[in-house]
């Protein structure tokens, strides 16, 4: 893609990943060295590994998208979804910036969504079904997932809403969908100052059937199950066992049994297509 960057009039450096947590490292080093934008060529967990090598520096760098993974959830906020890479690319270099907000959770930062419960529980076991692509590769891991899973008690307060009891998933976002094609936060505003929950509480076999179609169409608000909020910060404990989470659909197991969720807002420049 480097060729058609500069084809359009960018210079560009070309560095490439070698693991987890590389992305971080590089995009911290192009802002010291002076990066106007530094582009993430990936997926969603590559582009969360970039903004937060920019927002650790305080960087006032803008961070652009050039989508190739299999969700690409965040490519959706910013006009890229369903683009191949070469016209991402043309859809960059005239694509304007917007300070988006970026939510904050046990020193780590997300740009998109993180959550408890039974998304974790859909990352860990699509993990271990590599073989599965595109749309499946989001659709099978949910209902095998749901055969062994075991909402936890999670106790949630903020200043807006709070609840304790048996919750099937806690999803806190800072855009409109989740996993790929779950458009969880269907009204969310990536530059409002707000972060969209959405909780559901614990569900029978015949609700979760009929939950995920409307999850995916956005319809899931008017479940009885279903409780959705706006909130800048949020405390979350899970007395019972230690937190599983996924960030940005990254699994993390911290150790610790509460987490505090805070929305920082319009902290990070994003390059926007028109």
């Amino acid at each position: 893609m480097a060729r058609e960057f500069q084809r359009q009039g960018w210079a560009v450096d070309v560095a490439r990943t070698q693991g987890p947590g590389h992305g971080t490292e590089l995009a911290a080093q192009a802002a010291r060295d002076g990066a106007t934008c530094v582009v993430a060529m990936g997926g969603d967990g590559t582009v969360h590994e970039v903004a937060n090598g920019l927002l650790r520096n305080h960087a006032a760098v803008s961070l652009g998208v050039v989508p190739v993974g299999s969700g690409n959830d965040f490519a959706k906020l910013v006009g890229l979804y369903g683009h191949d890479a070469v016209r991402a690319v043309q859809r960059l270099v005239t694509a304007q910036s917007r300070r988006f907000d970026v939510g904050q959770v046990l020193g780590e930062w997300f740009v998109n969504s993180m959550g408890l419960g039974f998304g974790p529980e859909v990352v860990r076991v699509r993990n271990a079904m590599p073989g599965l692509k595109g749309f499946l590769s989001y659709l099978v891991p949910v209902y095998r997932a749901f055969a062994g899973f075991r909402p936890p008690r999670l106790e949630l307060r903020s200043t807006e809403y709070a609840e304790i009891g048996y919750m099937m998933m806690v999803e806190v976002c800072n855009g409109t969908t989740a996993g790929g094609s779950y458009r969880v936060a269907p009204h969310a505003d990536p530059s409002d100052g707000e972060l969209d929950v959405c909780l559901v509480r614990r569900v029978s076999l015949p609700r979760f059937l009929i939950a995920v179609p409307r999850v995916m169409r956005g319809t899931h608000a008017r479940m009885r199950e279903v409780v959705m909020f706006q909130t800048r910060e949020l405390t979350i404990r899970c007395p019972d066992q230690p937190l599983l989470l996924h960030v940005d659909g990254e699994l993390r197991e911290p150790g610790v049994s509460h987490c505090t969720v805070r929305v920082a807002a319009r902290r990070l420049s994003v390059l926007v297509a028109r």
